[in-house]
């Protein structure tokens, strides 16, 4: 593997928090166009470590790199205009908007940064309408584009959400817990979804649902209290003894 391959290098991340280490020292490579997930236990530092790496939080020490440029001191909006956008666990969309307005918002932010302009200019607007239908498209949402946000199912919030970020054109997305609260028909549809993003971008997801891991992911790292507990496909991690006794033997598949 080349230094070319690895889009986002994460090496001994650490966080403390009132003298607990929720991250301790963890380092691994994203590589570019594989969708790659974090998995583990309860507790065990998912989703700190996305909050340190889309600096949210600040790592105690360690460093991030992405596309070889280091940005552990970078703030969150500097680190989304480099290309790495994440999205929340927490569906986050304008529930009074349509599905085509939430995704307009979005490319007004991507297109005019702070600008509000979109809030009294029609023109404007429409311009973004093209655009934003076909990202709407995308994610498998264009029978309900006019259909206001509050009134979709929750697994179509998700697809919205991530219609959302797909309009800030990253390069990388984060994923935290896109399954989370799902039916069987959602999880098929989002999964879908992340396979058909994955041709053209590069995902790392935190995910529960290891049936969804180990049909969708390339490459898998397994965190338990905090550090890197294993990492590879999911047919070696999955066989790993540490990874038996620390995740599925703790009962959280």
């Amino acid at each position: 593997m080349t230094q070319t391959d690895v889009i986002l290098a994460a090496k001994e991340l650490c966080i403390e928090f009132n003298g607990f280490r929720a991250l301790d020292g963890a380092s691994f490579n994203v590589r570019r166009g594989h969708i790659h997930a974090l998995i583990g236990p309860n507790g065990a530092g998912k989703t700190t470590c996305f909050n340190l790496l889309t600096r949210f939080l600040t790592p105690t020490s360690g460093t991030i790199h992405l596309n070889g440029d280091d940005i552990t001191a970078l703030p969150p909006d500097e680190i989304a205009q480099r290309g790495m956008v994440r999205s929340f666990q927490i569906s986050a969309v304008f529930g009074d908007m349509t599905v085509l307005e939430n995704v307009r918002v979005a490319l007004q932010r991507r297109k005019h940064g702070a600008s509000f302009d979109f809030w009294r200019s029609e023109s404007v607007l429409r311009g973004l309408n093209a655009e934003a239908e076909q990202l709407v498209h995308a994610v498998g949402l264009s029978e309900f584009i006019h259909l206001r946000a509050a009134e979709l199912s929750y697994g179509r919030k998700r697809a919205l959400e991530v219609a959302t970020t797909l309009a800030l054109d990253p390069q990388m997305l984060l994923l935290d817990e896109p399954m989370a609260g799902m039916g069987h028909e959602d999880v098929k549809r989002t999964a879908a979804l992340i396979r058909e993003i994955a041709r053209t971008r590069t995902v790392l997801m935190v995910e529960h649902n290891l049936s969804v891991v180990a049909e969708l992911c390339d490459r898998i790292t397994v965190l338990a209290r905090g550090q890197v507990l294993a990492e590879g496909d999911y047919a070696s991690v999955s066989q790993d003894p540490k990874v038996i006794e620390a995740y599925i033997g703790a009962g959280h598949a």
